[in-house]
């Protein structure tokens, strides 16, 4: 399998990237950030992380970790296991400080943990859209409930397709359900091209009825700082 992405973002870490992390849809062709992205330090005073740890509590299991950059601070708060399928990242969240970082699949839930066996959940980078479909969406905040406790509480965040600006994404595909969208799109490093990345992208609205049966109830929604409005987050708690 490879790993394109990941080995990016570790040799940019280890200063030894020589060449960009580029990002495809077909012939378009951008530069992905990753300093800016990945290696910038959470500030717990800032509006958004001040809102983000108000939600969180421990055990915590971070969801798609990336570099650690959340574990490292909610580490230092309360346990944290840090999930992450890139064995590249897995590698460099070690390298970096993490005490628990795992190589593993957030949609396989059920598989990897045990019943109510975290308090919160953070889902950090729209990669919730790799649920690829409202069904797909049920299917995994019913397996985050089953691996949370009852008064447990999650962040995720996704691009709202309802927003005018979700259009110029890289990758952006036209549904013409309302609040739903797709986006397709590939990464490729020093020579080596990782699999085609078919995302399902979500209003705040159509997660809310995803989670219905589920255990789950959208609690708060917050938008990015302007001109960033159509990424947004939002706080979920058990009902």
């Amino acid at each position: 399998m490879t790993d394109a992405f990941g080995r990016a973002i570790r040799d940019h870490y280890h200063g030894r990237r020589s060449e960009p992390l580029l990002h495809h849809d077909g012939r378009e062709t951008v530069e992905h950030p990753i300093e800016s992205y990945y290696f910038t330090e959470f500030d717990p005073e800032s509006d958004l992380h001040g809102w983000m740890t108000k939600w969180l509590q421990g055990p915590l299991v971070d969801l798609g970790a990336g570099t650690g950059r959340h574990a490292l601070y909610f580490q230092n708060r309360f346990e944290t296991v840090a999930l992450e399928p890139s064995p590249a990242l897995v590698e460099t969240m070690r390298d970096r400080g993490v005490y628990d970082a795992r190589k593993g699949d957030m949609f396989a839930l059920r598989e990897t943990f045990g019943r109510d066996r975290f308090r919160s959940a953070l889902s950090n980078g729209t990669q919730l859209g790799l649920a690829g479909s409202m069904e797909g969406l049920s299917a995994f905040l019913g397996d985050l409930a089953y691996v949370t406790a009852p008064d447990a509480t999650a962040v995720l965040d996704c691009y709202d397709p309802d927003h005018d600006a979700t259009r110029d994404l890289l990758g952006y595909r036209h549904d013409p359900t309302p609040g739903l969208a797709h986006r397709v799109m590939y990464f490729e490093y020093d020579g080596e091209r990782d699999p085609i990345l078919q995302l399902r992208l979500f209003s705040p609205d159509r997660l809310r009825e995803a989670a219905i049966g589920t255990g789950w109830s959208v609690a708060e929604v917050v938008r990015g700082k302007a001109g960033s409005e159509y990424h947004y987050r939002a706080a979920l708690e058990k009902r």
